[in-house]
């Protein structure tokens, strides 16, 4: 294997997939069966639910606030719901605006590859516009991109990483990596291994001038949705590297410095096993705590049909127009009936510039809770 130098760019990285001997073994095969079960389990719940549109949304955002923050992006739950309640449909500043941009990329990744049914470049070009709400695309020949210890672009940060460069190199290796994701009859690997060597292989060529591993963790999801191990982009997967960034990024740096894909491979096999048993445990508390609503609101007589339930489990809060329906017609009506709902201890109230939003308390607890 040729010495690699992290001060030069790295266009010496090897197509996918790896030699077997460097990953295969009985460890990876049993984390492989333990990660194939619980994500089959996973998308088996999800498939009982009446309306599970409502928990893609809730799930989506701690989605989008756990990529962020492996970014650096930070906000609070707190912070992150009013803004959300109050702007949602306006411009939007600092991390919350941010936190937005992923999980609209996240559904339209999801949408595209429904469509779709493969992976593209344009694909994944179309996720980091989103991402990054910028029209450029994958980054020129010339640009000197390098990754330093503590971010980009310090003159007194120490090197980590120098990603491939030259005229053509970045298109030449995307489209190699396209092949490896769409070609199953070339590459005859189990998904959930190549969802894992795939990633490694994104972050590695790095096509974007920033805002790639936000979009590498987006493709993660779409893809296991391409292959049928999920109907929807409700995994949790950034809560587990979040919890384990320096795991992730030091596993990451052993493949390319070492080529140690057995480690970084064990490292995704089990983010995926603990985010989905995590998964399920948020929808259950989810449905959990709809049935306790429902049950309350039919106690105190309250119109459920007229009230469409989902509707307060869409987000962590609601507006009285949001509310509004073929059966509930007036701001007035949907105010009396949020109010109710209040009463009952269902939601809390606040107001948030002109107009009043009332939350859903349990609903926020239960995503909060990491």
């Amino acid at each position: 294997m040729e010495a690699y130098d992290r001060h030069t760019p790295y266009n010496q990285l090897p197509p996918l997939p790896p030699e077997t001997s460097l990953y295969l073994d009985e460890e990876v095969g049993a984390k492989l069966v333990q990660a194939s079960r619980r994500l089959a389990e996973l998308k088996g719940l999800a498939a009982t639910l009446p309306n599970q549109t409502i928990f893609v949304n809730t799930i989506a955002l701690r989605e989008a606030k756990a990529s962020s923050a492996i970014e650096n992006i930070f906000t609070t739950d707190d912070e992150l719901y009013r803004r959300l309640s109050y702007q949602e449909d306006d411009y939007l500043e600092g991390p919350a605006k941010e936190i937005l941009h992923y999980r609209e990329a996240l559904w339209k990744g999801f949408q595209d590859i429904k469509k779709e049914k493969n992976l593209s470049v344009e694909t994944v070009v179309d996720i980091f516009h989103q991402v990054k709400q910028t029209h450029e695309g994958i980054r020129p020949y010339q640009a000197e991109i390098v990754i330093k210890k503590r971010g980009w672009g310090s003159l007194i940060a120490e090197t980590v990483y120098t990603p491939p460069r030259g005229k053509g190199v970045v298109e030449k290796k995307m489209a190699e990596w396209i092949d490896f994701l769409n070609d199953d009859s070339a590459f005859p690997i189990d998904p959930l291994l190549k969802m894992a060597m795939a990633h490694y292989q994104f972050e590695a060529i790095h096509p974007f001038r920033d805002g790639n591993g936000r979009t590498g963790r987006i493709l993660c999801i779409i893809y296991l949705i391409q292959k049928g191990l999920l109907d929807l982009p409700i995994l949790y997967l950034s809560a587990y590297i979040l919890q384990n960034k320096d795991a992730y990024y030091y596993a990451l740096n052993s493949v390319t410095g070492l080529r140690n894909w057995k480690a970084w491979i064990l490292y995704m096999l089990e983010a995926v096993s603990q985010t989905s048993e995590y998964t399920i445990e948020k929808i259950n508390r989810i449905r959990s705590l709809m049935e306790k609503t429902e049950r309350l609101i039919r106690e105190n007589k309250l119109p459920l049909a007229r009230l469409n339930l989902s509707k307060l489990f869409e987000q962590p809060y609601i507006r009285s127009k949001n509310l509004m329906s073929d059966t509930i017609k007036s701001v007035n009506t949907a105010k009396k009936y949020l109010n109710q709902l209040e009463g009952l201890g269902l939601l809390t109230k606040e107001r948030i510039g002109k107009e009043y939003i009332w939350f859903n308390t349990e609903l926020m607890a239960i995503l909060s809770d990491q």
